[in-house]
């Protein structure tokens, strides 16, 4: 680890790591050492970027190792404006500022915020994210409509791995807990010839908890388990002086357990007889050519492969035969006229098993200094994009022992794309950057119900921003935005839902202004932002419970009008001393419906105008401090929370508010470090999904808020040993 004392000399790179702007480092004259400036990978320019207008949060290897983080998981609560959606036994669906999915029941993958993890296009599948051997996350807000298209209407999240080295460096780290957590993880890099030329950069890490919950019927404590496994390995290989090849493989397995729910809500005593899985296994391929032999213009393409198997089954009635033959049920005659009471026979479960193939080609064009148009003004970017998505979904659910719902579906989308981007210096510290996206999208599905759908469409995105160099310490600027959504299609819909066959695409406009800021000679860096989002034929998804059969569910997506969001955004970062760092984010948002009407279950219209989105905090926050001292000692404790949230956009359930307070403390030396580690210190109970629906027929199906629950409290230790 740095000390801090180390890194007070690198604030501006903490601006840069806030702001992705790259700015000339003045020499430090008491340490005389060069600035280290941290640029943000997901940018396209991220070779020599001068600025970037935009909201940008980056997180750095130094604050995922202070905090001890193990899963994407355990950062993206200090991410402001940031949530994500507990539908999964890993966060797979994510929303920023108000926007984004909270899950995926039935085929037809269709993402509202990007994720790509070294180039590789996993939006979706976001489940599969150690953060062993990670070098940044970064996460862009609004629409990336220039550079990423129709899966980045919010925004993208970016997970950028280390990369080899052209020394030998090698480590292993295990970590203990209760749960009986344990991790075992260990890296190696370094050259593979002499002659420097090619390296090799290899990570594995393996994972095991059995999760935080009990069953009590089948006497177990490991049907809600963790059994994860992350491998990584990374080629690099200067061909020529010209020419660079990156390639890159991953590959997840991740065996996990689904054991969440509860009738009485209490999380951590479950009474399922089948217990449910969510597994995930991605294989993954990226490789990146980098060509610098043009005088003009550097050449870069970028291929990508994933193969992903995932499959999510869970016990629908939360309980056994046992549990439901001890309590009553009314027996209705064939008018639905209640005649008596009997014990209750309630046996339900869902399971679906998915096959994705994502491969993705761009090329682009980035200009050099000698290929910069307009008298040198004007740095230039072009490029093409292709895309082709394959799944298919077979899913099974079965009530009482007859089958319930049976689908098979094959579903196939390609995207080709066309882009440019400008970036022109105005003088007096002034940069207009501007950029259009044009995409055609042509999918095609159909399923053993006999729903068959083939459309296509145009969509076309952009933006255009303004940056001012106030002075050496502030840059402010302001930026437009147009973000799209291709539109889809609702399959296995009954007759009178016939009028929702398909939905429109969506489109995001994005208005932002911000300021880039270093206080006190340095010490204190600041990234602030306020936004405003007009969303128009916002894609809204709708859930129904059948009232004559209250196995069955209506799940559909469908257009309201509009929406607006808008709020603010803060990071900031201040070294207090040689010894000291705090760092800490906030962000407001106030995303509520324009005009929406929608029917619930018995038909009766109900008015969402005006109220809030669902999985849209009004405050999301974190506060952290790190203390190294000089000796070796180490510490930190971190926070983070949210204000309350609605769980759906289908009723009017929420989630309370919360903060999770986690620490850090142990010893480190150049080599070897050993920590006492603790998550949720405090035990809080805090809601991450939340359903409201009758699911227990001996109370006459009457509608409940059902809640699934993060991780409580957890203790461990962990070991590091590095070595060259």
């Amino acid at each position: 680890m740095l000390s801090i004392k180390k890194k007070s000399i690198l604030a501006l790179a903490v601006a840069a790591s806030f702001s992705t702007q790259v700015v000339a480092a003045p020499t430090n004259t008491q340490d005389e050492e060069p600035m280290e400036v941290v640029v943000v990978n997901a940018d396209f320019n991220n070779i020599n970027i001068e600025q970037m207008p935009s909201s940008v949060t980056v997180i750095g290897e130094q604050q995922i190792q202070d905090e001890g983080a193990e899963h994407f998981q355990d950062v993206l609560n200090s991410i402001a404006n940031f949530n994500w959606s507990g539908g999964s036994s890993r966060p797979r669906y994510f929303q920023i500022r108000g926007v984004g999915e909270q899950e995926q029941y039935q085929g037809a993958p269709n993402s509202s915020v990007g994720f790509v993890v070294d180039d590789i296009d996993l939006s979706g599948l976001g489940m599969v994210s150690s953060m062993y051997d990670m070098q940044q996350v970064e996460v862009l807000r609004g629409p990336q409509g220039t550079q990423y298209g129709a899966n980045a209407l919010a925004g993208l999240i970016y997970l950028k791995s280390n990369d080899p080295t052209d020394t030998f460096e090698h480590g292993a780290k295990v970590s203990l807990g209760d749960d009986d957590l344990t991790t075992f993880s260990g890296f190696s890099s370094g050259p593979l010839t002499d002659s420097g030329k090619l390296l090799y950069r290899v990570s594995v890490e393996k994972h095991d908890q059995n999760g935080f919950m009990t069953n009590d019927y089948l006497g177990r404590d490991d049907t809600n388990k963790r059994d994860e496994l992350s491998a990584k390995a990374k080629i690099r290989w200067y061909m020529s002086d010209d020419l660079q090849a990156d390639l890159t493989l991953l590959h997840a397995n991740f065996d996990n357990g689904y054991d969440v729910w509860t009738l009485d809500n209490n999380g951590t005593n479950s009474l399922t007889d089948v217990p449910g899985v969510d597994t995930q296994k991605t294989t993954g391929v990226g490789l990146k050519l980098t060509y610098s032999g043009f005088k003009t213009a550097e050449l870069t393409s970028l291929t990508s492969f994933a193969n992903t198997d995932h499959r999510q089954m869970y016990d629908g009635d939360w309980a056994n035969p046992d549990y439901w033959a001890d309590k009553e049920c009314t027996e209705y005659d064939d008018d639905w006229n209640p005649i008596g009471t009997s014990p209750c026979h309630y046996d339900y479960t869902w399971d679906k098993a998915a096959k994705r193939k994502t491969l993705t080609q761009e090329l682009r064009l980035t200009s050099t200094q000698d290929g910069r148009i307009f008298n040198g003004s004007t740095d230039w970017l072009v490029g093409v994009y292709a895309m082709n998505l394959k799944e298919d979904n077979d899913l099974y659910s079965e009530y009482n022992g007859d089958p319930d719902e049976v689908l098979q579906s094959e579903y196939e989308a390609s995207n080709y794309a066309a882009f440019v981007q400008l970036d022109s210096q105005l003088g007096d510290g002034y940069l207009l950057s501007t950029g259009l996206r044009f995409e055609r999208r042509v999918s095609e599905y159909s399923d053993t119900n006999n729903d068959n759908f083939s459309p296509s469409e145009n969509m076309w995105g952009g933006h255009i921003a303004l940056s001012k160099v106030i002075n050496a310490d502030h840059n402010a600027y302001i930026r437009v935005a147009r973000g799209y959504k291709a539109g889809g299609f609702n399959m296995t819909l009954p007759v009178e839902f016939a009028d929702k066959k398909e939905f429109s695409a969506e489109t995001l406009y994005n208005y932002e202004i911000g300021l880039k800021s270093m206080w006190l000679n340095g010490d204190v860096a600041t990234n602030i932002a306020l936004f405003y989002m007009d969303r128009r034929d916002q894609q809204v998804s709708a859930s129904l419970q059948d009232p004559d059969d209250q196995q069955r569910f209506i799940l559909f997506t469908e257009n309201a009008s509009s929406s607006d969001n808008y709020g603010a955004e803060l990071d900031a970062k201040w070294y207090a001393n040689d010894n000291i760092e705090v760092y800490g984010s906030l962000g407001l948002l106030n995303a509520t419906y324009g005009d929406y009407v929608y029917q619930d279950k018995n038909g009766n219209p109900v008015d969402l105008t005006g109220r809030e989105l669902a999985h849209s905090p009004k405050a999301t926050y974190s506060l952290g401090v790190t203390y190294f001292a000089d000796s070796g000692w180490f510490a930190n404790v971190n926070a983070s929370g949210k204000s309350d949230f609605y769980y759906s956009d289908s009723n009017d359930s929420q989630s309370e508010p919360y903060t999770i307070i986690n620490a850090r403390i142990g010893y480190e030396t150049d080599t070897w470090s050993a920590y006492l580690w603790g998550r949720n210190l405090a035990d809080k109970q805090y809601g991450t999904r939340g359903f409201y629906f009758g699911n227990e027929p001996d109370q006459d199906w009457a509608d409940k808020q059902y809640i699934r629950y993060g991780d409580p409290r957890q203790l461990g230790v962990t070991f590091d040993y590095k070595f060259m």
